[in-house]
């Protein structure tokens, strides 16, 4: 989708289309709703993004299990989102080949009934490979395959000194951070993992393309400017949209690489 989201007063979402007042239900098929048979403000009106491994976590558990009660077949699921970059330009857009925790391992540990359970994060190598090959369709910004770590924590947890609390130094922040680099970690989340191994352990083949939004080993503070962190912010939809499209067997509109409906 291209443009920016029009909204009407009072910040609801405004729809272009005269007709939709005049029904007397409006059913989205596809998503098996209705404004008659469902309480669509109560179920959906209320909807906020979460951040890190207990949002995505609840997300995925009940997402799972819709696509199992849907008898959906061949699902490919794919989280796209931002990132702190580890050693690579801003703007540039990381492919996940491996989610590691905080200690640079392959691994989500998780407290089940008192118990550390430890879960393999294992993604999709052929998926890697299918969405670097569709990045050479969107030249104009860089796309590489790395490591991804994924923290439990946005501050203290990624190495950060702007926190409420710090109790390092910044050169042994940059010690580690260049640790987790010569690990191969080229950027830094909070869900990879979670993601992961949920989605592996369901059968479900998966992928995490980030957009990164700074380059962690050359400070804290995302610098840009909103209009530039908005273009980031675009770029691993643009990639996904490609595969899609590629997936689809559709070809875009000469000099454009973002979808249009």
């Amino acid at each position: 989708m291209t443009g920016t989201a029009r909204f009407s007063g009072g910040g609801f979402v405004h729809v272009k289309n005269p007709h939709l007042e005049a029904m007397d239900e409006d059913v989205l098929y596809h998503l098996d709703l209705g404004t008659k048979t469902h309480d669509l403000p109560a179920m959906f009106g209320d909807i906020k993004h979460g951040m890190g491994i207990p949002s995505v976590s609840i997300m995925l558990h009940e997402l799972i299990k819709l696509l199992h009660h849907a008898k959906c077949r061949d699902v490919t699921i794919i989280r796209i989102g931002t990132s702190g970059g580890l050693g690579v330009q801003a703007g540039s857009v990381v492919i996940t080949d491996r989610a590691v925790d905080a200690c640079f391992q392959p691994r989500f540990e998780q407290v089940v009934l008192g118990d550390v359970v430890v879960r393999g994060t294992d993604l999709d190598g052929g998926l890697v490979e299918e969405l670097l090959a569709c990045s050479e369709a969107i030249p104009d910004f860089p796309t590489l395959v790395g490591h991804t770590m994924c923290t439990y924590d946005f501050y203290e947890g990624q190495g950060r000194l702007d926190g409420a609390l710090c109790s390092f130094s910044n050169e042994r922040k940059l010690e580690y951070l260049k640790r987790a680099h010569d690990a191969g970690v080229r950027n830094i989340e909070m869900e990879s993992t979670a993601f992961a191994a949920l989605c592996g352990l369901c059968g479900l083949r998966a992928a995490v393309v980030c957009v990164t939004l700074l380059d962690r080993l050359e400070g804290d503070q995302i610098r840009a400017s909103h209009e530039v962190l908005q273009e980031y912010q675009q770029r691993p939809q643009r990639l996904v949209a490609a595969f899609i499209r590629r997936r689809l067997g559709l070809r875009a509109a000469a000099g454009n690489t973002t979808s249009s409906h």
